[in-house]
């Protein structure tokens, strides 16, 4: 579910003190919701920055506000009105991203006015563990220790209640209202597809149109993550042919993985190489195929060399992905879990895993292993998070609205499989694949580009 859309600098916020700098002030909220502290969005001209500020317990019971960093263009009078970005994660900064963004999103800033905020939980007020932050960055996958997740849960305390999708939702809905505008468009990447869905599942009516990119689908991901498992053969192959690699490289990472036990790394590995190189030619990142083959050919050490290299935070700030939010948010979102929803006792939530495992056949996630579906980041993270408040279903079950579903076909982090699920359930959505790309689209592929722009400027 991790969008990639590229790091960049988000002021701090933190003071050290639990459960983060995301809990601001312990005043009640007005009834109108409203923007406060504008000002010029530094270095981005025509762009405001402001505050939000929403409460943190939306049913009553605490009287904490969180303030939610914004970033606004001044053509309020845009012709097409307005358009929300949702950036990924769950734990991806959004206002943050604004001097990148901007320019990837270009083609539609003349016609609409562009809107970015920092979800709760991230960015400018990220949530903030540090043990967590350093084992596994903005990795899905990388599996973090029992101890790191469990000090970050105890960190947050009784907040880790208060950021489900539910609660950004309502978020967003005081942004609507704050901004005066009757209705909107979302365009969301990654988790970010997630969000605007259920917000248009939760107020269809406020919702002109919607993009996904890189789609996961409205119930939420499988937290086996079986399809990227199975997806990565094709994709190797793929990648393989183009190359002409001279081996079956699905075969090799089979064998490679029975035989060194390192399913979890491996599948980290060309998930990574999916979002930032989904040729897998090994430009500006480790050439995957060429490490499965010496692996296959009894040198592993590239490989885990490679993996270690990945793997261990990656530098990665809270502010630009905060791995704190990520688990608090994902684990109260999980439907798919093993063990059921996030108010599963641990215990049960260990014998389900086990029965999961034991039940797998090689066929549903090969080339990898049983054990790489249960031991991932997804799996292993939310298995050590203690019993939360989950995430609320929406009130509609279909979104109703025109949806345009892009995907590249080589995503490992947002299989196409999801997209083709998502499109099957919308009756007014059109999927659009891309070839040869993979996690991210807009801003990266003309074919997608164009797809975007003619639903949106048509």
């Amino acid at each position: 579910m991790c969008a990639t859309l590229g790091p960049a600098a988000v002021p701090a916020a933190r003071d050290g003190t639990p459960p983060s700098a995301a809990v601001s002030e312990s005043a009640p909220l007005r009834t109108a919701p409203q923007l406060e502290e504008p000002q010029t969005c530094s270095g981005v001209a025509g762009f405001t920055c402001s505050y939000l500020p929403v409460p943190l317990d939306r049913r009553g019971g605490a009287t904490e506000t969180l303030r939610l960093r914004v970033a606004t263009a001044d053509n309020a009078a845009a012709p097409r009105g307005t358009l929300l970005l949702l950036t990924g994660g769950p734990g991806q900064a959004g206002a943050g991203l604004l001097p990148r963004l901007r320019q990837r999103f270009a083609q539609l800033l003349d016609d609409y006015r562009l809107v970015m905020i920092d979800q709760r939980g991230t960015g400018a007020g990220a949530l903030t563990c540090d043990p967590l932050q350093a084992e596994v960055g903005g990795s899905d996958v990388t599996p973090p220790t029992a101890e790191a997740v469990r000090e970050c849960a105890r960190r947050l305390g009784a907040h880790r209640n208060f950021y489900t999708t539910a609660d950004t939702v309502a978020d967003l809905e005081d942004l609507r209202r704050a901004l005066g505008v009757s209705q909107w468009t979302l365009d969301g990447v990654s988790y970010g597809s997630f969000v605007a869905q259920q917000y248009g599942l939760t107020f269809p009516d406020r919702v002109r149109r919607m993009v996904l990119d890189s789609v996961v689908p409205q119930d939420g991901p499988d937290a086996l993550y079986d399809a990227g498992l199975r997806r990565a053969g094709w994709v190797l192959r793929q990648a393989c042919q183009e190359q002409k690699c001279g081996f079956d490289p699905a075969a090799a990472l089979a064998g490679v993985v029975r035989r060194y036990g390192n399913g979890v790394g491996v599948f980290d590995l060309i998930v990574a190489s999916s979002v930032r190189d989904p040729k897998l030619t090994g430009s500006g990142f480790p050439p995957v195929l060429t490490l499965l083959r010496r692996a296959a050919e009894g040198d592993p050490a590239p490989l885990q060399e490679a993996i270690a290299e990945l793997q261990g935070g990656d530098g990665t700030s809270p502010e630009q992905y905060s791995a704190g939010l990520h688990l608090a948010t994902l684990c109260a979102d999980l439907i798919q879990a093993p063990w059921g929803d996030s108010t599963a006792p641990l215990p049960q939530r260990d014998a389900a895993i086990d029965h999961v495992a034991r039940g797998l056949r090689t066929d549903q996630v090969w080339p990898f292993e049983p054990r790489t579906a249960v031991g991932h980041g997804v799996v292993h993270g939310c298995r050590h998070w203690p019993p939360s408040r989950p995430n609320p279903p929406p009130p509609h079950p279909r979104l109703t609205m025109p949806v345009l579903l892009i995907n590249g076909d080589r995503d490992l982090s947002t299989p196409l499989e999801w997209a083709v699920e998502q499109a099957a359930r919308t009756p007014r959505g059109k999927l659009v694949t891309i070839a040869g790309m993979g996690h991210s689209i807009q801003g990266r592929n003309p074919v997608g580009d164009q797809a975007v722009r003619d639903f949106l400027l048509s």
